[in-house]
């Protein structure tokens, strides 16, 4: 079934006015920001007019470049997190601006998930760009980058091509939080996912390179579970997993059930999923509907190359140039 579209504008910030398309079919509705490319709002029919949202999000637009935690944002140039906040490219050493002590995450001041995209939309879809001059913040090539999202019925496309006009690392990650049973926590979700091994980190989340197999582990999520231990506490996870190589990409690699027994399916092309369930949320503003986002509100499964795979050549590579684009194709449904 074609989805239904409308785009309205609902803000500007920064002399660019901020749009927002809906989606809809009988299975969902979901809207999306040009800020950010973010998915602001997925909702499933529940009986009520509004229908129950399935991530984590604000209903004033005011609060996304405010307060949000990269709330459905697609973050890059490079996401996830850089040590030293530096990296070696093309024979010169690039020097960034660190945003978490000494290191960068998601990219920093100059990320994709907080600043205006261009967005119009198409067929049964819309269609954001985005061009990122050379040097800008530091980083080296100009970058032009395109996401698009297509509804079916429950299943949300998107499709990330992103060109650059010379050899530049690029790590794009889809960064929402996904909560389905529409409020409180997410640690009755039983998570399942088909990696056999997690990225070991230091104290600064840093990867060491170390990819230990997970079987027998409190990571094994490769057949459903809770994200709890042993003894039902919360088990606090922010780790990239290793998606298994060989896998059957026609196949989800990932899923989430929650209590309600909704089920999230999500597939990607990408090497790993960054886990993250939020064990620190304490937002200072409410939420959809006057919802309070505290520890373990939302959990995020964050299809990407590994982190700071640009100082680690023992991962897959990130490095990209003109006649090596990046792509990425991610798709999800809710039922």
């Amino acid at each position: 079934m074609t989805a239904a579209i409308a785009i309205r504008t609902i803000a500007r910030i920064n002399g660019r006015d901020i749009r927002e398309a809906t989606l809809q079919s009988a299975e969902a509705e979901i809207r999306i920001l040009s800020w950010g490319a973010v998915l602001r709002d997925w909702r499933v029919p529940d009986g009520s007019q509004t229908g129950l949202p399935m991530t984590l999000g604000f209903d004033g637009f005011e609060d996304y470049p405010a307060h949000s935690p990269s709330f459905g944002a697609l973050c890059g140039r490079v996401a996830n997190r850089i040590s030293g906040a530096r990296f070696h490219c093309a024979g010169q050493d690039v020097r960034l601006t660190p945003n978490e002590g000494p290191n960068l995450l998601h990219s920093g001041a100059h990320g994709f998930g907080i600043r205006p995209w261009t967005m119009e939309g198409g067929g049964n879809g819309v269609r954001l760009t985005l061009l990122c001059p050379d040097g800008e913040g530091g980083w080296p090539g100009s970058l032009a980058v395109t996401a698009t999202f297509r509804l079916t019925g429950p299943r949300l496309s998107l499709e990330i091509e992103a060109i650059p006009d010379r050899e530049t690392p690029i790590n794009i990650a889809q960064h929402s939080y996904w909560n389905l049973d529409g409020g409180g926590d997410v640690l009755d979700h039983r998570l399942r996912l088909d990696a056999d091994a997690s990225a070991t980190v230091d104290a600064a989340m840093i990867p060491t390179g170390a990819l230990p197999p997970v079987a027998g582990g409190p990571l094994d999520f490769r057949t459903p579970r809770r994200t709890v231990d042993g003894m039902g506490r919360p088990l606090p996870i922010d780790l990239n997993m290793a998606l298994r190589m060989g896998r059957d990409m026609g196949a989800p690699a990932a899923e989430l059930i929650g209590a309600s027994g909704r089920h999230l399916r999500l597939w990607t092309d990408q090497p790993g999923v960054q886990v993250y369930n939020a064990p620190k949320m304490a937002l200072v503003v409410p939420g959809f509907g006057g919802r309070q986002y505290g520890a373990y509100a939302g959990m995020c499964l964050e299809a990407q190359g590994f982190p700071d795979a640009v100082n680690r050549p023992e991962f897959p590579s990130v490095m990209h140039a003109p006649d090596r684009p990046y792509r990425q194709s991610w798709a999800a449904e809710i039922v």
